[in-house]
């Protein structure tokens, strides 16, 4: 038998590898769809259906939850973040009707940037990728404001909040803001 520290390590390494592999295909499909339709195109089409994964997963996932549960499903994301959060280490603003992350690293984004792609489609990757999270919070009801990486940016990911929906007109009066 394996020593499980030693396994635990092997099995993150190895999903590690798995989203980059994901990050790959995105790129590839991309590249692929732009050839035969267009930039425009390629990325509309490629947002649908991962946007609509999305989806699938929350059905799943977010179902016992409700648009007035944003907090709840922010915890429950966190709780199931791959590796123990460590895939995608995120600094965390919490409040009744709110919660907010700010993804430090992302294992797609690194990918790509270890495969040379430079910042206009680094951006449009990460658009594609952010459709996920769109799919899957949208799915569940909750307000969900999402800022994917550009040039400039910074050196971390996107910035997703989750806010009540009941809560919407009050958090707009407060100048809800996305986390910096």
């Amino acid at each position: 038998m394996t020593d499980p520290e030693a396994r635990a390590e092997k099995l993150s390494r190895e999903l590690d590898s798995a989203f980059r592999n994901r990050a790959d295909l995105y790129r590839l499909l991309l590249e692929e769809l732009t050839g035969e339709l267009g930039a425009e195109r390629a990325e509309e089409i490629m947002i649908r259906a991962i946007e609509q994964r999305g989806k699938e997963v929350a059905a799943a996932a977010f179902a016992s939850f409700g648009a007035n549960d944003a907090r709840a499903i922010g915890e429950a994301f966190l709780a199931i973040s791959p590796d123990g959060g460590r895939m995608y280490p995120t600094d965390v603003e919490r409040s009744d009707n709110r919660i907010a992350f700010k993804v430090k690293r992302c294992p797609l984004k690194d990918a790509w940037v270890e495969a040379g792609v430079g910042d206009e489609k680094l951006a449009t990757l990460c658009r594609i990728a952010g459709a996920f999270d769109r799919g899957l919070f949208e799915a569940t009801g909750v307000r969900f404001d999402n800022v994917t990486w550009t040039p400039g940016h910074g050196s971390g990911c996107c910035h997703i909040a989750l806010t009540n929906r009941a809560g919407d007109q009050e958090a707009d009066d407060a100048g809800r803001a996305l986390p910096n």
